[in-house]
């Protein structure tokens, strides 16, 4: 099958969109968010909608008054390097060109690890996304910005990719991270200030959606997202990408056999990028996944998949090099990995995202203090 979006509310809002509604609200702009002397943006990694609402007792000052229009939609694909890179630049997967988790650099001939494997792969975060980011346009207007986060991401190349423009502090907990995203807020009027939360996600991967120690992440984040909001700060909370858990049973383990015509398989399991041998026959590679994985993935071409606009609008010519030859989404709870890579550690996760389900693609997205009124 082809690829293709399913249908979407036209109501609906965007992470992509998340950036300007911010900045317009700063400015005293008319637009979707009522203004407010300073912002924080709150990015609860791995926290879909619905499985917070399946878990509203857990978190009770997440959902309260939360109702069906509080939610937004994330990119494709769903997972982290794209989507938050999508929220903190304010532009489509194809425009920042962070198109998976893994993704081929044609020039070096290798997968880059977007998240982690910047250094190792000698990548420059500033000419591999080039997209201004949220932090730059306000420190170009003359505001305050800071991104709160865990010290280790302090100076990742991700975050150089993503962060360029603000103030980096650090703190330990969520309670200690959203009070001082709430401080810097209330200490410097006109500031922009994104406060990162990676627990609920981590939990996730490790332990499952369901799982007991998922609940107590959500449970650490609801209670430090109980903590009072300064007067004049508007507060939005919303997450990159839901979660989905996958089974043992429910992974396809893919052998040499399968692999034949394939140089590289990046992305993740739940959405890979195929990337083809010089030779490859590219139309009878493309017809045999489609008939293997008929009814567990939907399979398609770069082609297919841009002018669908499953990576935004506009693709620029450095995103559409990094995109798969072939493309495989994962359908229902199912996730394919490379059976002959050395690392097979990624087997372990139960919870995964970067598909196209209701779970991975629709976040929460609540409005908080000034932005509440």
């Amino acid at each position: 099958m082809s690829l293709m979006l399913p249908p979407e509310s036209a109501s609906a809002w965007s992470i992509v969109g998340v950036a300007h509604d911010l900045l317009a609200a700063l400015r005293g702009e008319q637009g979707l968010l009522p203004r407010a002397e300073s912002a924080v943006l709150v990015v609860v990694d791995g926290l879909g909608a619905i499985d917070l609402r399946a878990h509203a007792g857990h978190a009770r000052a997440l959902t309260a008054g939360m109702g069906k229009k509080d939610v937004a939609t994330s990119v494709f694909p769903s997972t982290t390097a794209a989507a938050l890179t999508s929220i903190l630049t304010g532009v489509w997967p194809g425009a920042h060109g962070l198109v998976g988790y893994s993704v081929l650099d044609r020039a070096g001939d290798r997968l880059v690890n977007q998240l982690s494997g910047w250094n190792e792969a000698a990548i420059d975060p500033a000419s591999w996304q080039v997209a201004p980011t949220v932090f730059e346009t306000g420190r170009d207007e003359g505001r305050p910005v800071f991104a709160v986060g865990v010290a280790a991401y302090a100076g990742s190349g991700f975050s150089q990719a993503t962060l360029r423009g603000a103030d980096f502090v650090p703190a330990p907990s969520p309670a200690q991270r959203v009070a001082l995203a709430y401080d810097l807020a209330h200490r410097h009027p006109g500031a922009l200030v994104y406060c990162y939360l990676p627990e609920v996600d981590k939990a996730g991967h490790k332990h499952g959606v369901d799982s007991l120690a998922w609940v107590a992440a959500l449970e650490d984040v609801d209670a430090a997202l109980a903590t009072r909001i300064p007067p004049g700060v508007g507060v939005l909370i919303t997450s990159d990408h839901g979660m989905i858990d996958v089974p043992a049973h429910r992974q396809l383990v893919l052998d040499a056999d399968d692999l034949q015509g394939i140089a590289h398989v990046g992305g993740e399991p739940r959405m890979l990028h195929l990337y083809l041998e010089p030779d490859a026959d590219a139309d009878a590679v493309l017809a045999g996944w489609r008939e293997r994985l008929e009814g567990s993935a939907d399979v398609g071409s770069r082609d297919e998949a841009i002018t669908s606009g499953l990576f935004g609008p506009e693709v620029s010519s450095a995103a559409a090099g990094r995109i798969g030859d072939i493309l495989v989404v994962a359908r229902g709870n199912r996730a394919l990995y490379d059976g002959t890579a050395a690392d097979q550690r990624s087997r372990g996760m139960i919870g995964q995202h970067g598909a196209l389900t209701a779970e991975e693609r629709l976040v929460p997205l609540l409005r908080r203090g000034a932005f509440a009124l």
